[in-house]
């Protein structure tokens, strides 16, 4: 009644046997060919050093490689190259997003020179001078400019990929919209049209 369980199939051995019977199934598909590796000559083959020998060696080769692929993605934000492009920039939506943010004219991109040419005035205007008034006012009618020139922008970047993709990706509005803001010259990945070379 109360009989001893059985034990449990260690892992390890689990894994060798799928991978024996999913060579078995290869040779069987291919043509035997050669006998069947031994178990052990298996596991020989899988096993791999944790630690490598080298360790100089080993973080050399890290950094290089690491080194490479910054240089490949930093190519890739000139080019346009959608392989190497980070995360964020990847896919079909993002990239027409980007062709249709760079081929309008947007006032988001002058809202940091505003920002900055009102710091500059509120440091050389006396902030009691009545002048100053009309400094703060100038620059909140910019912001509401851009807000209204986002707004729009946004509704219009909606339909389109609507139009084109049929369902929109998220965060594929906000991340044109933020491109909007941006300097056209020091926008990454670089524009690829001119502006008014709308996508189709």
């Amino acid at each position: 009644m109360f009989g001893r369980k059985k034990e449990a199939p260690l892992a390890q051995d689990v894994v060798d046997q799928q991978a024996a019977e999913a060579l078995a199934r290869q040779d069987a598909a291919l043509g035997k060919g050669a006998p069947t590796p031994k178990r052990k000559a298996q596991e020989a083959a899988r096993k791999r050093p944790l630690v490598p020998e080298d360790r100089k060696a080993s973080k050399a080769a890290e950094r290089a490689a690491v080194q490479e692929q910054r240089i490949k993605m930093r190519q890739a934000l000139d080019t346009g190259d959608e392989k190497f492009l980070p995360l964020r920039d990847k896919g079909p939506q993002k990239r027409y997003a980007r062709d249709y943010v760079d081929a309008r004219f947007s006032l988001g991109e002058y809202l940091m020179f505003g920002a900055l040419l009102f710091v500059i005035i509120s440091l050389l205007v006396p902030s009691t001078s009545e002048s100053m008034i009309y400094v703060l006012g100038g620059f909140w009618v910019m912001f509401l400019a851009v807000f209204v020139d986002v707004f729009i922008l946004s509704r219009k970047l909606r339909k389109r990929l609507t139009e084109k993709f049929g369902e929109v990706e998220r965060g594929t509005v906000w991340y044109g919209s933020m491109r909007s803001l941006q300097f056209r010259r020091l926008r990454l990945p670089k524009p690829l049209v001119k502006r008014g070379e709308f996508p189709a």
